[in-house]
């Protein structure tokens, strides 16, 4: 027997099969649920483990609590649960989180929580009575439960007598509800139909009593910490191959018939005239001076350069990554694109 895990009901969509038939669903999240503390047969007389979901202000927990969630550096749980476990082998480690495929797709779960508090309820409502008569011989009392008792023997009222009283808000465990779809990034597991509860309240989601364990499922659990270490592998494998690629280097070409204010122009960036601080159109022909990087590129393009150039329009369009003074040092002949400002 494996452990459950407290969930969220966050509320009800629809999902869509292959074939194209909708699935009603309710969205369960796991938001931060955590093993706290175990139950061991040696020390306390039965195997448990015991976990926690949400978060709560440290203020209101009492001292033992937070002392206890202290020493394995756990912030403090807005629900703790125990559950019962058949052997210390299914015992997670203190401090893991689990994670959303605990269960797979296609699998029984049972559900509990606490159903939807209706307040104060008559008979009618609470227990499907159908009331006095609605129209000769009654007055005032038409929705009354009627007489609950018998005669002088016994003289009182058994007790679970079906009357008015307080409705909902009971403890109720929904079985064989199916898992149609798990979101592991996002912790939410998607249940095929209703649950009890209203929206933000906590649920206990077990495996089914009633049919055996389902192949596929992991044991003792999924953690968080082993899906986390699967993301990390698969970015360093694409920011190897991503550094691995050549870089392109810094180019310029000029337009094909080449002017002497061109061939001004471009000596001119080359050798890295010193800026000014008046700007001086240029006219003539054009410079490009092109780069790239295997990392997101960027592009700018400049009329009008700060130094004593003539001879016609000068653009010049960068692409390359990061940002700062890289450009002026560039058109000073200091540096390269890298570092070019937006």
């Amino acid at each position: 027997m494996r452990t459950g895990v407290i969930a969220k009901k966050m509320g009800m969509m629809r999902l869509f099969n292959e074939d194209g038939r909708h699935v009603p669903v309710t969205v369960l999240a796991l938001e931060g649920c955590q093993v706290v503390g175990h139950r061991t047969a040696e020390r306390d007389g039965y195997v448990a483990v015991r976990l926690g979901a949400g978060v709560r202000k440290a203020k209101n927990v009492n001292k033992p609590q937070r002392e206890e969630l202290a020493k394995f550096s756990i912030e403090p749980k807005a629900r703790v649960v125990e559950f019962r476990l058949e052997s210390e082998e299914a015992l997670l480690p203190v401090g893991a989180a689990i994670a959303a495929d605990h269960f797979v797709d296609g699998q029984l779960v049972d559900i509990t929580g606490h159903t939807q508090g209706k307040g104060f309820a008559g008979a009618m409502k609470r227990w499907g009575f159908g009331g006095m008569r609605a129209s000769h011989g009654v007055s005032i009392t038409h929705r009354a439960h009627g007489s609950t008792g018998q005669r002088q023997d016994p003289g009182k009222v058994f007790k679970n007598k079906k009357m008015a009283g307080h409705m909902g808000d009971r403890q109720r465990t929904q079985q064989n509800l199916e898992v149609v779809r798990t979101d592991v990034a996002r912790g939410l597991i998607f249940v095929k139909g209703s649950v009890p509860g209203s929206k933000n309240g906590w649920l206990l989601i077990r495996d089914a009593v009633k049919y055996p364990a389902p192949e596929g499922a992991p044991f003792p659990g999924s953690l968080k910490a082993d899906n986390d270490a699967q993301v990390e592998e698969e970015v360093a494998v694409v920011a190897v191959e991503a550094t691995e690629a050549p870089a392109e280097t810094s180019v310029v070409e000029e337009a094909p018939a080449a002017t002497e204010a061109e061939s001004e122009t471009t000596e001119a960036m080359t050798e890295g005239t010193e800026a000014a601080s008046g700007d001086t159109e240029l006219a003539g022909g054009a410079v490009f001076v092109t780069g790239s990087s295997t990392v997101e590129p960027i592009s700018i393009r400049v009329g009008e350069l700060a130094s004593e150039l003539s001879g016609g329009d000068l653009a010049v369009t960068v692409e390359g990554p990061g940002t700062g003074d890289g450009f002026a040092k560039f058109c000073a002949g200091e540096g390269d694109v890298t570092g070019a400002s937006r």
